[in-house]
C-alpha cells in the first residue's frame, strides 16, 4: 500500500478555486485551478451559484488527481478554506435556497447604518471585535429578514463559501470558530453570543446557525458522493479551515512568534493583520476592523481590510490600455503590468494623494462607508500618467498605514503576500509608508497552505500549530528589505493630509451618492415610460 504522504488544500477564492498538493513537510508539489464565476448588478448585488461553485471545486480536485501520479492512494487528508463573509443559504435536502450573496454585495448598506446607529451595537462590537459592514452574513441576514424574508424562511442553515464546500465534501453542516465568532459570537470564547445575535435582530433566526467545528482538532470523512465527484477515496479525513484571510496570513507568516510582526495581503483587496493574544486586542472607537481567531489557542488576528487594493492598479492600467488602443494598436491592461516599476522610477514621491476607494461597495477599513469613492488630490498640469500611477501605488501604502494605525501600534516588520508583492517598487512604498522592513514569503499558495497546515495538525503529523509553522512557514520568509529613510520622511509628511482629506470628503461622498440614486431613479422612470409607450403602440 502506498504511503499517504500528500495533503491537499482547497482555496475557493472569489475569482479562482485552487486545489494544491503539499508533502507532509510543506513542500508544494502541484496545483490545479478552475475559474470562479459571479455576477453583479447596478443595485449593488453580487451573487454566485452554489451548485456551480461545488462543481468547480470538484473539477479542480479531479484535475489535481490527473496531474499527480497515484494521488488517490497517497492523499492523507484534505482541507478547505474560501472567500469570507457573504451568505450561502441551504434548505431541505442540502439544496441551495438561492444564489449566494457574496462579500462584494452592498445591498445591506441601509441595514448596516440602522444597526450600527443603534444602542446595542457597542456591545456587539465588544464581543466580536468586528465592525459591522455590508460584507458580513450578520448584516446581510438582517437585511434579508427585513426585505426578503422568504429567503430565510426557506433555509435550514446559513453557511459561508467554505462551509458549503465542506457540506458537499462530508455531508456535515458546520462553520468554523473564525467566521462564527466575528459574525455572531465572541472571539474570547470562540462560540455564539446571544448579545450579538440580539443586536443584529436575529434571535428568531438563531436556528439557522450551524454547529462550530474546529478543524485543527476535528475532521470528518469524505463522503461517497464527493469521492465519486472528485476521484479521491471515500473516508479521507477532511478539515474545515478558517476563513481565507487568516489562512493566507498564517501561511505567509502572520504568526511566527516574532513580536510586532504583521502581515499584509496585497491582492484585489488589501488585508492587514497582526497576531495578538485574545487578551491584548485593541478595540478602536470607530468600531471598525475584524478580530479573527487563529488555529492556535488564545491567539487571534486583528484585521483591517481595504475593499480594494490592486483593483485600483487594474483600473489605472485599463485606463492606459484603453487610451493606447485608441491609436489603432490594441493593448490589454495585463500587458502593462511590467511597466509599473518603470513608471515609478520616472515620477516624484509624494506629489499627490490618491484615496484607493475604487470599489462600488465603498470602503470597510479603517472606516466603513459604502459611499466612499476614489480620487486624486493635488493634480496639476505638469503631472503625467507616471505620476498618477505612483499616486495610486502610494495610496495603497498610505491605506495600509491607515489600517495599522487603527489597530493601535505600528508593525515592527511587515510580511507581504499576494501578487502585487512581486513589485519591488510597491514593496519599497509599503516599507516606507509603514516605517518597517518588509519580508516576502516564497510560499506560492499561502491560503491553501494555511488550511493544509490545519489538516497536518489534525491528523497528527505535528503535535501543534507552532511546530507546523516552524517547518512550513518560517524558513520560507525572505530577507528583510529595509525602508528608504528619505521616503519615510515624505510619507510621514503627507499621511496627516491623507487622513484629514478622507474625513473631510464624507459629506461630498454623501451628496454624490444621493445624486447617483436620484439619477438611477429618474432613469428607471424614463425606462418604464418608454416600455409602456412601446406596449401601447404594440397594442394599437
Amino acid at each position: 500500500m502506498a504511503e499517504r504522504d500528500i495533503l491537499i488544500g482547497i482555496d475557493a477564492g472569489t475569482s479562482v478555486i485552487k486545489a494544491v498538493a503539499f508533502d507532509l513537510s510543506g513542500r508544494q508539489i502541484d496545483d490545479a485551478s478552475v475559474l470562479n464565476h459571479y455576477r453583479t448588478a447596478p443595485d449593488g448585488s453580487a451573487w454566485q451559484s452554489l451548485d456551480r461553485t461545488w462543481e468547480d471545486c470538484a473539477a479542480a480536485l479531479r484535475r489535481l488527481v490527473e496531474k499527480i501520479p497515484g494521488l488517490p492512494s497517497r492523499v492523507a487528508a484534505l482541507a478547505v478554506t474560501g472567500q469570507g463573509d457573504g451568505t450561502w443559504l441551504v434548505g431541505k435536502d442540502d439544496r441551495p435556497v438561492a444564489d449566494a450573496w457574496l462579500w462584494l454585495d452592498a445591498r445591506a448598506a441601509p441595514t448596516v447604518r440602522r444597526i450600527a446607529g443603534g444602542p446595542a451595537d457597542r456591545a456587539r462590537f465588544e464581543a466580536t471585535g468586528t465592525g459591522l459592514n455590508t460584507c458580513q452574513m450578520g448584516s446581510q441576514m438582517a437585511h434579508m429578514d427585513a426585505h426578503f424574508p422568504e429567503l430565510l424562511d426557506g433555509a435550514e442553515v446559513a453557511l459561508h463559501c467554505k462551509d458549503w464546500l465542506y457540506l458537499n465534501l462530508t455531508g456535515v453542516r458546520a462553520t468554523d470558530p473564525s467566521e462564527a465568532s466575528f459574525t455572531f459570537g465572541n472571539f474570547r470564547t470562540r462560540a455564539y453570543d446571544d448579545t450579538v445575535i440580539e443586536a443584529l435582530g436575529l434571535s428568531h433566526r438563531r436556528a439557522l446557525l450551524p454547529e462550530i467545528v474546529d478543524g485543527w482538532q476535528q475532521t470528518h470523512p469524505l463522503g461517497a458522493a464527493a469521492a465519486a465527484a472528485t476521484g479521491l477515496p471515500e473516508g479521507t479525513p477532511v478539515t474545515l479551515g478558517y476563513v481565507d484571510m487568516v489562512m493566507t496570513a498564517l501561511g505567509a507568516g502572520v504568526h511566527t512568534g516574532d513580536a510586532g510582526a504583521a502581515c499584509s495581503t496585497v491582492g484585489s483587496t488589501g488585508v492587514h493583520m497582526k497576531s495578538v493574544r485574545d487578551t491584548g486586542v485593541h478595540l478602536n472607537d470607530a468600531r471598525t476592523g475584524y478580530v479573527i481567531c487563529l488555529p492556535v489557542p488564545g491567539m487571534v488576528t486583528q484585521v483591517q481590510t481595504n475593499m480594494a487594493a490592486t483593483l485600483n492598479v487594474d483600473w489605472a492600467l485599463r485606463l492606459a490600455a484603453d487610451l493606447m488602443s485608441q491609436t489603432g494598436h490594441e493593448h490589454e491592461y495585463s500587458d502593462l503590468v511590467g511597466r509599473i516599476d518603470g513608471w515609478m522610477a520616472q515620477s516624484r514621491p509624494g506629489a499627490m494623494l490618491y484615496h484607493p476607494y475604487i470599489s462600488e461597495a465603498g470602503e470597510r477599513g479603517p472606516f466603513v462607508n459604502a459611499d466612499a469613492r476614489a480620487g486624486f488630490i493635488g493634480l496639476s498640469s505638469h503631472h503625467r500618467f507616471a505620476d498618477m500611477m505612483r499616486g495610486v501605488i502610494e495610496g495603497l501604502g498610505l491605506a495600509a498605514r491607515d489600517c495599522y494605525a487603527a489597530m493601535g501600534a505600528e508593525p515592527s516588520e511587515l510580511r507581504l503576500t499576494g501578487g502585487a508583492a512581486k513589485s519591488a517598487a510597491l514593496r519599497q512604498v509599503l516599507a516606507a509608508a509603514n516605517k518597517a522592513p518588509v519580508r516576502v514569503s516564497s510560499r506560492g499558495e499561502a491560503g491553501a497552505a494555511g488550511c493544509a497546515m490545519m489538516a497536518a495538525v489534525a491528523i497528527g503529523v505535528y503535535p501543534d500549530m507552532d511546530s507546523c509553522i516552524a517547518e512550513w512557514v518560517t524558513p520560507l520568509l525572505g530577507a528583510p528589505e529595509a525602508p528608504d529613510p528619505a521616503l519615510i520622511d515624505i510619507y510621514d509628511g503627507i499621511f496627516p493630509a491623507y487622513t484629514e482629506a478622507r474625513e473631510a470628503l464624507v459629506p461630498v461622498w454623501d451628496k454624490l451618492a444621493r445624486q447617483r440614486a436620484e439619477s438611477a431613479e429618474a432613469e428607471d422612470v424614463n425606462t418604464s415610460m418608454t416600455i409602456d409607450a412601446a406596449e401601447r403602440a404594440g397594442g394599437a
